[in-house]
């Protein structure tokens, strides 16, 4: 017991020592996350939070320890959300995923996170995996990363999106032996009401701030075509029910008419990706109130890589082709929509997930896009209701907020592009009340 209240004191000595007393950020020009109108002003924080956004000087003679930073009329911005992300499969290869030990998994996942949060994006909405150990760590500060509202596992029928066993693991055997995969919690396969109960269940008793299904067929899967519709209305309801017991949502991974509507009346409460909907599906959307998380799947520079003729490059191709349709008809119905990137296998794309979000241009102004991806995501993910892992609110530059903070030279309303290029143009990121990057000295440059 002594053992284990030394080590415990010791984890809260550490967290205590990163924690940032007191920040005074002054003269910049501030977009606080929900209006258009930006105004020059300055931003005080103390421990995590925001405690005073004002236009006016802020008098901190009063406060024992405040590092005061001069913000030179730069830009700033709440930090990025993004509601759709795979911490722990971002950047590592598919294969490589499949046979690595969960230990090197979640090793290699923190390295990612930490690139993730320097490029400015401070909280996820991860949609499938098992990042619960590197949330804690993130959230303990023992790694750095943006914070994590996790799903756990992506619960997929058998031959689902979901389902990455080798063709020799199916059946089971009699034993009811899982697959490293599902026994590490990356996976979860579930048939029938019963079955996708108790895998909702565990996912909750994990943490998981909402529960993830996949409802349709996907790209990167083997061995379900993508019209195929996925989970019948009763299994859809077993992890409704489940998640509403413990004050969340479910969302679902789907991309045609069948899929999504067939999920929508069961109860769930949004759909990522959804590129092959029709006007029938945002209307029913619309309606229900249900949220659209969409990605800017394109076939361009930045499309995932599969072998020309294979079925995966055949599904891919059909789903891109949805794209521009699936935002007009977000737009025209007013569908509540989000933005993810769904960055899968591959660190270069994910270097480039500032630049996947700027291409939401081609259906939205910057301040809509810039909105988007601060206070309208984190309204998504504030649906988690009591299951929130992080009570203040999100995405917004005001008083009782998170502190998180990005300074960048140049305003991203006029242009956009800046957030491309991260490393050159975010010169502060403060996530919680602690500053991990500052290159104010550059700021000239």
């Amino acid at each position: 017991m002594k053992k284990l209240l030394f080590f415990a004191g010791l984890l809260i000595s550490f967290m205590t020592a990163t924690a940032q007393q007191a920040v005074l950020i002054r003269n910049v020009e501030i977009f606080n996350g929900v209006d258009e109108k930006t105004f020059q002003g300055n931003v005080l924080v103390e421990n995590h939070l925001i405690s005073k956004v004002s236009g006016d000087p802020i008098d901190v003679s009063a406060l024992p320890d405040v590092t005061i930073i001069d913000g030179q009329g730069l830009f700033l911005m709440p930090g990025l959300i993004d509601a759709h992300v795979h911490t722990m499969m971002e950047s590592m290869p598919l294969q490589q995923a499949l046979v690595s030990e969960i230990s090197f998994i979640s090793l290699f996942a923190a390295h990612s996170a930490e690139k993730q949060l320097m490029r400015g994006f401070t909280t996820v909405r991860d949609m499938g995996g098992n990042p619960f150990a590197l949330k804690r760590a993130i959230d303990g500060g023992l790694a750095k990363g943006p914070r994590i509202y996790p799903s756990g596992a992506m619960i997929s029928q058998t031959g689902g999106h979901g389902d990455f066993r080798m063709p020799t693991d199916v059946p089971p055997m009699l034993c009811g032996a899982l697959t490293y995969m599902e026994s590490s919690g990356m996976a979860a396969i579930a048939d029938g009401h019963d079955e996708v109960l108790r895998k909702t269940r565990e996912q909750l008793r994990k943490g998981a701030s909402q529960i993830k299904l996949a409802a349709g067929g996907g790209v990167s899967s083997d061995y379900d075509p993508l019209d195929v519709a996925q989970y019948t209305t009763e299994e859809f309801k077993a992890a409704v029910a489940a998640a509403e017991n413990w004050g969340t949502y479910v969302t679902v991974h789907a991309y045609t008419p069948k899929a999504i509507r067939t999920a929508i009346e069961a109860g769930v409460r949004c759909v990522e990706h959804g590129q092959l909907a029709d006007a029938g599906i945002a209307k029913l959307m619309a309606d229900r109130g249900v949220w659209w998380c969409l990605q800017v799947f394109l076939d361009d520079e930045d499309v995932t890589p599969f072998p020309e003729g294979s079925e995966n490059r055949a599904k891919q191709i059909e789903m891109t082709r949805g794209t521009v349709t699936a935002y007009q008809l977000a737009k025209k119905y007013k569908v509540k929509t989000a933005w993810g990137s769904d960055c899968l296998f591959d660190a270069r794309l994910a270097a480039r997930q500032g630049a996947q979000l700027v291409k939401l241009t081609h259906w939205y102004t910057p301040y809509e896009v810039l909105k988007m991806a601060t206070s309208t995501n984190a309204e998504l993910l504030a649906l988690s209701g009591p299951r929130n892992p992080y009570p203040h609110k999100l995405g917004v530059i005001e008083s009782g907020a998170y502190a998180d903070l990005i300074l960048v030279k140049g305003s991203t309303l006029e242009n956009i592009h800046l957030i491309e290029d991260p490393k050159a143009n975010f010169l502060l990121i403060m996530k919680d009340g602690v500053i991990y990057k500052n290159h104010m000295d550059r700021a000239a440059e």
